[in-house]
């Protein structure tokens, strides 16, 4: 079981993790802003799951309970701001694109002893670009429905083998058009809009891991190499080895 710890003050500071460090379910008192300029971050909140990495920072409001699992050599860049000076929405955890500029800031702003001065100015303009970043969604949802939970925990546990909706649906003793209506109505997407994503999210981990291309494509179940990048492609923006560099950079 993990511990459950409340931080009111979520802390603005750089810190490298192992593959596989785990920071325990937790909240805070005011925002967090999440970002890893090497490795893969997932974050898990009791209403779904985010992945942060160098292209996606994960903006997570006060008050949500969240724990972090690193993938690869992680550098963790965290930013708290206080409930009064929220320049994004305070209702739900949200994944913002990272270009250029707004990496520099991140990092930036997390530098060890910053001056007061500069940090308020650095923060100022990181304010500005993040109400215009992008919203670029990879979200899993946490399913409610047991029927639902039980055909999503199927398919993550064997993303090598496809499961048709049909049979998955005999699987957890259901219907097709009910298990349709649950993934439209929980998840707002269909089954395999869900299960590009499920597979796209866990091949972000493998990469980060340092598996290849091919080999990401084989354990995430895509039939080619080439079908995984542009499934991989058409999500993110990028390609899987541009993310697999990314993720291992210094």
């Amino acid at each position: 079981m993990s511990q459950i710890r409340h931080s009111p003050n979520a802390p603005t500071l750089v810190e490298a993790h192992a593959a596989g460090d785990v920071i325990d379910r937790h909240r805070h008192d005011d925002h967090q802003l999440i970002y890893v300029s090497t490795g893969v971050l997932a974050i898990s909140t009791a209403r779904g799951a985010w992945v942060a990495s160098s292209d996606r920072a994960v903006w997570v409001p006060a008050g949500i309970w969240h724990e972090h699992r690193f993938y690869g050599q992680a550098s963790l860049h965290s930013l708290g701001f206080p409930l009064d000076d929220a320049p994004l929405p305070d209702d739900s955890p949200t994944v913002l694109a990272v270009g250029g500029l707004l990496r520099e800031l991140l990092i930036a702003c997390t530098e060890p002893d910053l001056p007061g001065p500069e940090a308020g100015r650095l923060r100022a303009v990181l304010a500005d670009r993040l109400r215009r970043a992008v919203v670029q969604p990879l979200v899993l949802p946490t399913p409610v429905d047991a029927r639902l939970a039980d055909a999503c925990r199927i398919v993550e546990q064997d993303l090598v083998h496809p499961r048709s909706l049909g049979g998955l649906a005999r699987t957890v003793g259901t219907s097709d058009r009910t298990l349709t209506r649950l993934f439209r109505t929980e998840f707002g997407m269909t089954y395999p809009q869900w299960r590009t994503a499920v597979r796209v999210f866990h091949a972000m981990i493998h990469l980060a891991e340092g598996s290849t291309v091919t080999e990401t494509a084989h354990l995430c179940g895509w039939a080619t190499p080439s079908a995984f990048v542009d499934a991989f492609t058409r999500t993110m923006g990028h390609t899987p080895g541009t993310h697999r560099s990314a993720a291992a950079a210094e």
